[in-house]
């Protein structure tokens, strides 16, 4: 009873680099494929698999047959190692290859209606750049509108205050002439007025010397009488 148990340990032990390196593999070509709970036809079937799955092989037995295996699904049980092959079944390798030629007889138009649309673009993208050149241009002209306007407004302003300047100068000027103004009035009224004093004042003294003169040579004439 001893032995046959050793037995089992040295087997496991012996299949345990096995279990840690799992490949894949695929069902072989055919039909349908039983998966067992354990390494005989007796054991329960877990499920049957599709001709061309790929599983994982996680062991494989020499003496009994039959390769421990791992569905995509993450299912672990037997199937007979015979039925297992290194390579993508002849069916699932004719289905992609068929599906390469036609991704390769299709190629030609696909590329032609990327050519296509890439055309198309091309010249969309042209007459976006003419129009864009256009706004350009016409931005350009307005800038150079502004900048006469601006120019112009400046002129504009400098003259403005030259003129204001002009104006203020000619006030100025307008002002010291009324003021000359009043002053000879004002001078003229003085000469005239001091002429008026003058003259009554000189009147004055006519009025009487004249008197004293009369009577001065009366006595004059008298004397020489």
């Amino acid at each position: 009873m001893r032995l046959p148990f050793q037995l089992s340990i040295a087997l496991l032990l012996l299949a345990l680099p096995l279990l840690a390196q799992a490949k894949p593999a695929y069902i072989t070509d055919t039909f349908k494929v039983t998966m067992r709970s354990g390494e005989s036809s007796t054991h329960r079937i877990l499920r049957m698999l599709n001709s061309g799955d790929q599983i994982d092989l996680l062991s494989t037995n020499s003496e009994s047959g039959y390769s421990k295996i791992r569905t995509a699904s993450g299912l672990e049980g037997y199937v007979l190692s015979r039925q297992l092959m290194s390579q993508p079944s002849a069916r699932n390798q004719l289905k992609t290859l068929q599906q390469r030629v036609h991704e390769l007889e299709s190629a030609p138009a696909e590329l032609s209606g990327k050519l296509a649309r890439l055309q198309r673009q091309h010249d969309s993208l042209l007459q976006e750049h003419k129009a864009l050149q256009q706004t350009r241009n016409q931005l350009n002209q307005e800038l150079q509108s502004i900048q006469r306007t601006a120019s112009n407004a400046i002129r504009i302003s400098n003259e403005r205050n030259d003129l204001r300047k002009q104006v203020a100068d000619l006030t100025r000027n307008v002002a010291d002439l009324r003021q000359q103004n009043r002053d000879l009035s004002n001078e003229s009224n003085r000469d005239w007025f001091l002429i008026g004093a003058a003259v009554v004042i000189a009147g004055i003294l006519i009025g009487l010397l004249l008197p004293h003169l009369r009577f001065q040579r009366r006595r004059n004439n008298w004397g020489a009488l």
